[in-house]
């Protein structure tokens, strides 16, 4: 099992929070919101704040959920945290099958270490030579042979699926054999004397075992029924039956007892000789999975499933030329746990010890346990969906021994040297036990070796002391680093170092990934490991800046305060800067204020080093920056625009590192914004002047008693263009008027207009005194205002 693909996601392993939270906050910039928006992404992450990372970091891994994403070579992964030797797995052979249901192992001595697979999709019969050599013996057109084992008479049974059959084949045969030619023993739509009504029959064959005195037990399903089978007389019975959907594992206990797991109410079955049986437990879910009885006659039971409902969904398979459609339910089968969205929600493996309540020995919410055998110091338990094997102590602490290449772990035999382990997606036999693999780091002639997950730095890191916790011995570490995700898988890849003893320092050079291994003595032991880094300083940047003039950043305003404008960043291009979904990009709400001047900005660094920002302003013309602002923490600065002449600016944002670096080794980023206006002064108002009131004309010629005042003046402004004006008369209503020329575009604009006298009681003309008021606005909303006296009698 070579080194490569290190890690249960394929992914490489992130630093503790303590290194990783800058990254969480580091777009958190509103004043007040930054702390809510750092909370609620550590909320997200479900832990503590800690202080931010600064420095030298250290990646640490001492827990077994934290050691079991890196890959275990004849060590095994101790609940306590602890790596020690165990034993290893050797793949044999990958079969064209995606699935190796059940293995049987030869018992001849001149035949030592081959093995006979029961395969699905297709469904075979294989046998395997100890060199991986293979040759099929029987092949059929069903779903799958589920079930295969060595009879006492030196045959091999096979049964197959859905159509519950059980052949009789040669061991030793040359060439294989398909269901016309082998012989069928067992045939569940032939018992009770019933050969018609077969739609009603059970088909599934889950399980088979040999009595001492060589009759066959067969379990099955639809309804759960114990079928035996005297091979010599050729007669079979019911030998047990139940009302449980299906009978789905058997064992025999130390007193010759059949025992029997069940499918629907999770019930274990002890069976006397005589097939009268008894409820020896019923597990807290419905389906039992897996048995196996200790040396001491502990009978050990793994349950899974939710009595309430069944997690697994309804499997259509094509069965025959004919094309005839069947749905079922294969419980506990890989393939309806891979069809199900749910996985069906772990497992649980119980103690049963004569004379003393059921113990719950071991529990996992994420593997499903469908093997069980028992070992010297307790189990050996074979899992899916990440293809681990478990060893389970008698007091409840259990070892994570081996990942295989492979999703489910799904039957084994014993053997002399340990045991055969067929798994599922994909079909692969292995060898597993106290011995040298032959693969991987045992070429080094490492028999029991660790490789870690792989460490991400988040950028080009030097690489310091490693730590080992103190109690740790017989062991070795090495290192390689490199600047691609993964490990190399090959000599000739490129992107890693070669591994590198590491003598208390990574003498690996520089990169942004790591991985350490470990290589244990007989005996050894290490309880954990730590290795000191420090990432390359990268330079912080500045993302986006917007500068809006007429705008004052401070508190929320209260209702009834004056106008707010909103402030947002310019929607980034695809080829421009984006941002987190959840980082302070959205606008936020300033005073309008037409003497102030608000700059926002967007920064990261890619280290979480801690920033600060200094702003400079530059007007037209000018070649040097000057300060405005040094030390902001926050990312948005209001100033007062009136202290500045009326031009054209810009502003510099300089981001820098310094806090969480020492002296000479700050870095900085910067951006200029785009030029913007800065107007405060408002326009002069000139040459405002009424003359003699004249007739106003109704069409095209003058309406008796309606009289206009002509009205002019010129507005002019030093820096921006006239936006527009307005007139009163008599302090009424603002009425709104073109410039000469109808556009507005210039910085003097010129306007004249008529103003209509109002009508005095006797329905003409007012020819009292009139009060005329005029305004002119810039386009930065400064206004000036003058008046003009209509005397009395003016005609």
């Amino acid at each position: 099992m070579a080194f490569t693909n290190v890690g249960s996601t394929g992914k490489s392993s992130r630093l503790s929070l303590r290194m990783n939270l800058p990254r969480a906050l580091k777009l958190a910039s509103i004043p007040r919101l930054s702390s809510l928006l750092a909370m609620a992404a550590i909320a997200s992450l479900g832990m503590s704040v800690p202080a931010l990372a600064q420095g030298t970091k250290l990646w640490r891994q001492s827990r077994i959920e934290e050691f079991e994403k890196g890959t275990p070579e004849g060590v095994a992964i101790g609940s306590d945290g602890r790596l020690r030797g165990g034993p290893a797995a050797t793949e044999v052979i990958t079969t064209p099958s995606s699935f190796v249901w059940s293995v049987a192992a030869s018992r001849d001595s001149d035949k030592a270490g081959t093995a006979y697979l029961a395969t699905g999709s297709p469904a075979t019969v294989l046998r395997v030579t100890q060199d991986g050599k293979s040759a099929k013996l029987f092949e059929s057109k069903t779903l799958a042979v589920q079930v295969v084992r060595l009879g006492p008479d030196g045959a091999l049974y096979a049964a197959t699926i859905p159509d519950g059959k059980v052949y009789r084949l040669k061991a030793d045969a040359a060439k294989a054999v398909d269901e016309a030619g082998a012989e069928v023993v067992f045939d569940l739509n032939k018992q009770d004397g019933d050969e018609k009504k077969t739609e009603s029959k059970s088909r599934y064959i889950w399980d088979m075992s040999f009595d001492s005195a060589g009759r066959l037990y067969v379990a099955t399903g639809g309804p759960g029924t114990v079928y035996r089978v005297d091979l010599k007389q050729n007669k079979t019975e019911a030998f047990f039956r139940t009302d449980e959907a299906h009978i789905r594992v058997l064992a025999w206990d130390k007193s010759g007892n059949l025992l029997a797991g069940s499918d629907g109410s999770g019930l274990v079955y002890r069976i006397d000789p005589q097939g009268k049986g008894y409820v020896l437990f019923s597990a807290p879910r419905r389906e039992i999975t897996a048995l196996a009885v200790g040396a001491d006659g502990t009978v050990y039971a793994a349950d899974v499933g939710d009595k309430a409902r069944n997690p697994l969904p309804q499997l259509p398979v094509q069965v025959g030329s004919g094309g005839i459609t069947i749905s079922f339910v294969n419980p506990g089968s890989v393939q309806a746990a891979n069809a199900s969205t749910a996985l069906p929600e772990g497992t649980e493996v119980y103690a049963l010890t004569p004379n003393a309540a059921p113990r719950k020995l071991w529990s996992d919410k994420d593997d499903v346990v469908y093997q069980l055998a028992a070992a010297p110091d307790g189990l050996i338990a074979l899992t899916g969906n990440r293809g681990r094997i478990f060893s389970i102590h008698t007091d409840g602490s259990y070892s994570d021994l081996a990942h295989l290449e492979a999703q489910q772990a799904v039957s084994l035999a014993t053997v002399p040297e340990g045991w055969l382990i067929g798994t599922a997606n994909t079909g692969k036999l292995y060898r597993f036990g106290e011995q040298v693999s032959g693969q991987g780091l045992a070429k080094q002639g490492d028999a029991h070796a660790y490789a870690s997950d792989v460490l991400d730095a988040g950028a080009t890191a030097r690489w310091g002391r490693v730590e080992v916790d103190p109690g740790s011995h017989g062991y070795k570490i090495w290192t390689r680093s490199g600047n691609v995700e993964q490990p190399v898988r090959s000599a000739k890849d490129w992107g890693w170092s070669d591994w590198q003893p590491a003598d208390g320092k990574v003498t690996s050079p520089v990169g942004r990934y790591l991985q350490w291994k470990a290589v244990l003595d007989s005996g050894g032991e290490v309880s954990g490991v730590g290795v000191n880094f420090l990432p390359v300083n990268s330079a912080p940047a500045v993302d986006d800046v917007v500068v809006v003039p007429g705008a004052r950043f401070s508190q929320p305003p209260a209702p009834g305060q004056q106008a707010t404008v909103s402030i947002g960043f310019t929607a980034a291009t695809p080829s421009g800067p984006s941002f987190e979904a959840n980082s302070a990009t959205q606008p936020i709400q300033a005073q309008k204020d037409r003497t102030a001047v608000t700059v926002r900005w967007a920064a990261h660094d890619d280290d979480g080093d801690d920033l600060t920002y200094d702003l400079m302003l530059r007007g037209d013309g000018e070649h040097v920056w000057r300060v405005l602002k040094k030390g902001l923490t926050e990312k948005v600065y209001s100033f007062d625009g009136s202290a500045l002449p009326d031009g054209g600016y810009q502003v510099r944002v300089v981001a820098s590192d310094a806090p969480s670096h020492g002296p000479g080794d700050a870095l900085t980023g910067a951006i200029e914004s785009e030029r913007f206006e800065l107007d405060t002064t408002p326009p002069v108002i000139s040459g405002l002047q009424v003359g003699a009131a004249v007739a106003a004309a109704c069409g095209t010629v003058p309406c008796p008693g309606k009289m206009n005042v002509p009205v002019g003046f010129a507005a002019q402004d030093a820096a921006s263009a006239i936006g527009h004006a307005e007139y009163s008369l008599d302090a009424g209503p603002w009425q709104y008027v073109e410039p000469v020329g109808g556009l507005s575009d210039s910085r003097e604009e010129h306007y004249s207009f008529p103003v209509p006298l109002p009508a005095g009681p006797d329905g003409k003309a007012d020819n009292g005194e009139h009060l005329i008021t005029v305004r002119a606005y810039d386009r930065h909303d400064n206004m000036a205002t003058a008046k003009v006296i209509v005397p009395a009698g003016v005609k």
